[in-house]
C-alpha cells in the first residue's frame, strides 16, 4: 500500500477520533495475539499513541492506517512498530525493593549452602522492558559474588518490544532514573556521562556480560528457552492478561522453573485461585512445588 507524503495535510489531531469499528479491531488483534487486554476504557489511550505513527507515516486517519496495518505489507513492515507503540514500559531500578533483598538475604545464601556454587544461578526476567530490572538483579548477584568469589551467574531478559530491547542492550538512562539506587551502588555499577545539559549514566560492562536478551512473546504454546532457571521475575505483567491468559502464561513459565525456584510477581498481583505448581511464601513470592 502506497502513502502519499502530502496525505497528512488533512488530518487534524484535534478532530481526529479513532472510530469504535476500528477500536474493535485493532483490541480483537491485541488480545488474540499477544494476551493484552484493551477494555473500551482504554480507546482514547490507543487513539493518543496510534496518533504519532500515523504522523510518522503522513497518513490522513486512524482508518487509513487501519487498513495498511491489517493488510500484507502492513503485517510485515509494522507490526514491531505497533508493538511498541501500544505496550507500556514503566520501569525503575530497584523497584519492589522487598523482592530483591528476599533474593540477596534469602534465596542465594540457600542456594549456597545446598552446594549450589558448582553451577551458575540462573534468574529469568519475563518482561524486561528497557532493562532496569534485569541490570538490577545483576547488581544484586554481584554483591553477592564480591563475598562469595566462586559464584557464578546468568540472567536471561525476555520482552516482546524489539525497541526496549535495544535500549536494555545499550544500558544508557537518564541519571534520575538511578535515584532510588543505593550511593555506593551508584558509584560501583554506573559511569556517568560528562554532558551535565543531558546527564546520563551507563551501567558497568561487567553487568551486561553475564546478561542476554531475547525477543520473546509470552502468548505462544511454548518458549524458546532450554534453560531451567533458578528464579524467574514476571512482574507487572500479568495485570494486563485477563484470569485465563494469566494462569496459561504462568504454568508455561514454571515449565522453565526448577523445583523449589522461586517466582516473583508485581505488588499490585495476584495468583489467587489459579491452578498453578506454586506456594506462596510471602505476598507475592512464590516458590516452584
Amino acid at each position: 500500500m502506497m502513502v502519499e507524503e502530502n496525505s497528512a495535510k488533512g488530518f487534524d489531531c484535534f478532530k481526529a477520533q479513532l472510530s469504535e469499528q476500528d477500536f474493535q479491531a485493532f483490541s480483537t488483534f491485541i488480545y488474540r495475539e499477544y494476551g493484552i487486554k484493551m477494555p473500551p476504557a482504554k480507546r482514547i489511550m490507543l487513539q493518543g499513541r496510534l496518533l504519532k505513527r500515523i504522523r510518522e507515516l503522513k497518513m490522513n486517519s486512524y482508518s487509513q492506517y487501519r487498513d495498511f496495518f491489517f493488510s500484507k505489507e502492513g503485517q510485515k513492515k509494522e507490526l514491531f512498530n505497533f508493538l511498541n507503540v501500544i505496550t507500556t514500559n514503566k520501569t525503575d531500578f530497584f523497584r519492589e525493593p522487598v523482592h530483591f533483598d528476599f533474593l540477596s538475604e534469602q534465596v542465594l545464601p540457600d542456594f549456597s549452602t545446598r552446594g549450589g556454587m558448582k553451577q551458575p544461578f540462573k534468574v529469568w526476567s519475563a518482561g524486561v522492558s528497557s532493562g532496569e530490572e534485569g541490570y538490577t538483579i545483576a547488581i544484586v548477584l554481584s554483591e553477592f559474588k564480591l563475598r562469595n568469589p566462586g559464584f557464578r551467574f546468568e540472567i536471561l531478559g525476555t520482552d516482546i518490544s524489539n525497541k526496549m530491547l535495544e535500549t536494555a542492550a545499550k544500558g544508557v538512562y537518564k541519571e534520575a532514573k538511578i535515584d532510588m539506587v543505593p550511593q555506593a551502588l551508584k558509584k560501583r555499577y554506573f559511569l556517568r556521562s560528562k554532558n551535565r545539559l543531558n546527564p546520563t549514566v551507563r551501567v558497568i560492562p561487567e553487568l551486561q556480560k553475564d546478561f542476554k536478551l531475547k525477543y520473546l512473546n509470552l502468548m505462544d504454546q511454548s518458549y524458546d528457552v532450554v534453560e531451567k532457571f533458578d528464579v524467574i521475575f514476571c512482574r507487572n505483567v500479568l495485570i494486563y492478561f485477563d484470569r485465563n491468559t494469566q494462569e496459561k502464561v504462568i504454568n508455561r513459565l514454571c515449565r522453565h522453573l526448577k523445583s523449589d525456584g522461586y517466582f516473583f510477581i508485581g505488588h499490585s498481583e495476584s495468583l489467587s485461585g489459579m491452578d498453578v505448581p506454586l506456594e506462596n511464601v510471602k505476598p507475592t513470592i512464590f516458590k516452584r512445588k
